[in-house]
């Protein structure tokens, strides 16, 4: 039986190749689509909320370090999801007409 471990270089790898594919998607958008992204940014951060909480109620109290990790992954991801939530309403307020 063949075991495959990830080491940490690889991780650098896919990191590095993620952000440049990342970098090249969202320069390409149209204008059109960026209230669609920014609902499926939303649901992203919403999962990184929903991991983080888990991982802080999983982690060790004497383990320091990675409840500060998950920590500020929970306030960045809420900040994230809010502020995605406040622009796509602006920007769908933008299209509503108003009755007279």
């Amino acid at each position: 039986m063949t075991h495959y471990f990830i080491t940490d270089i690889d991780g650098v790898y896919v990191l590095i190749f993620s952000l440049l594919i990342g970098i090249e998607v969202i320069k390409n958008v149209p204008a059109i689509l960026h209230t669609p992204l920014m609902s499926g940014a939303n649901a992203i951060s919403g999962i990184i909320l929903i991991g983080a909480v888990i991982q802080v109620l999983s982690v060790p109290e004497t383990a320091y370090f990675e409840l500060t990790l998950a920590s500020f992954a929970i306030v960045l991801a809420t900040i994230n999801i809010s502020g995605g939530f406040f622009v796509t309403y602006r920007m769908l307020s933008m299209f509503t007409t108003t009755k007279k």
